[in-house]
């Protein structure tokens, strides 16, 4: 029999041995959880495309946000879904929007022990579904919208956000909600750009979360999945106007883009697991075509080992249980 030198197979023997040797590792503190929040909802409401999640009530938010603390996850990502919406979004800065009530909810409950962030977009406050306000020719108007992303920073700074998550694709975004910031006495609020979001068809389950209203796509501002050169100039934009954190959506399509931007930016990456690649991993599993738990980490572990810092998914809960030391059956959902 031939001697061999190099037996690659001799560091995977054991689990021990094969965790000895990893290269890529996950934790809890990795992790973010997107949540939703539902106006006039007293009890949690199921989203039937995507299992497990729920449209929350102000009383299960809290809960879920102390949760999210025990379990030791990063953080937690909230989005509004108001009972009534209009052309130019008005309820994304009311100080008693849904929104803005939640978050100061939540960091009433939690402190500094979970890091608060906010989706700071119109999409779900508008009638027309659009990520900004709409000229006369019912186009995003680039330019009017960071006016009202602005107020919106604004009133999540002072609703306890601790982090604004800048997801409309404007152009400009960064710098003017800096801008505004800074004005307003918020230095410290950190901004976690959206740098390359994609127009892409895996957001469809997140509609049925937030009750979408859009007509038609947002292929006008969003990227085009087929282009690479224009994510890395976004990113470079971003950063140049101030972004502390930068941000490809979705994860999974977009790993090859998530290992570029990983290796040119100086600040913190995130990737966002979205609602359709949770959605497929259910739907396959359901399906009894793969093993839930086995894809579900491996998704994870793949997006981390691309170059995310930190993954914003809707397994952040599940997950870090499984990350724990001792392992700890699920929690019932509200």
């Amino acid at each position: 029999m031939e001697v061999l030198a190099q037996r690659p197979r001799r560091l995977r023997q054991t689990p021990a041995l094969r965790a000895l040797v990893a290269q890529t590792r996950l934790h809890p503190a990795d992790l973010v959880l997107p949540v939703f929040v539902r106006e006039g909802v007293s009890e949690a409401q199921p989203i039937g495309s995507m299992p497990g999640v729920v449209q929350h009530g102000l009383d299960s938010l809290v809960a879920v946000a102390r949760e999210a603390v025990t379990a030791g996850l990063g953080g937690l990502m909230i989005f509004g879904v108001p009972a009534t919406r209009d052309e130019s979004g008005s309820g994304a800065d009311d100080p008693d929007g849904i929104l803005n009530v939640a978050l100061r909810r939540v960091r009433e409950a939690v402190g500094d022990d979970l890091v608060v962030m906010a989706d700071l977009c119109l999409d779900e406050f508008t009638d027309h579904g659009h990520c900004g306000v709409l000229d006369s020719q019912g186009r995003v108007d680039n330019d009017r919208t960071l006016v009202r992303y602005a107020s919106m920073a604004l009133a999540q700074a002072a609703a306890g956000a601790q982090v604004v998550g800048l997801s409309g694709m404007m152009d400009g975004q960064v710098g003017h909600v800096r801008e505004a910031l800074d004005r307003g006495g918020f230095t410290d609020t950190i901004i976690l750009a959206y740098a390359a979001k994609y127009a892409s068809g895996f957001y469809g389950p997140f509609r049925e979360a937030v009750e979408s209203t859009l007509q038609g796509d947002r292929s006008t501002y969003q990227q085009d999945p087929a282009n690479t050169t224009e994510s890395l100039r976004e990113v470079a934009l971003d950063l140049d106007q101030g972004a502390d954190i930068v941000m490809v959506k979705p994860a999974l399509p977009y790993l090859d883009i998530l290992s570029q931007v990983a290796q040119m930016s100086p600040v913190p990456v995130a990737a966002y697991q979205v609602s359709g690649e949770y959605a497929q991993i259910e739907a396959a599993a359901a399906h009894g075509w793969i093993d839930r738990e086995r894809v579900m980490m491996e998704s994870l572990i793949s997006i981390k080992r691309a170059g995310a810092q930190i993954i914003l998914t809707y397994y952040a809960l599940e997950a870090a249980r499984l990350l724990a030391p001792n392992p700890q059956p699920p929690t019932p959902s509200p």
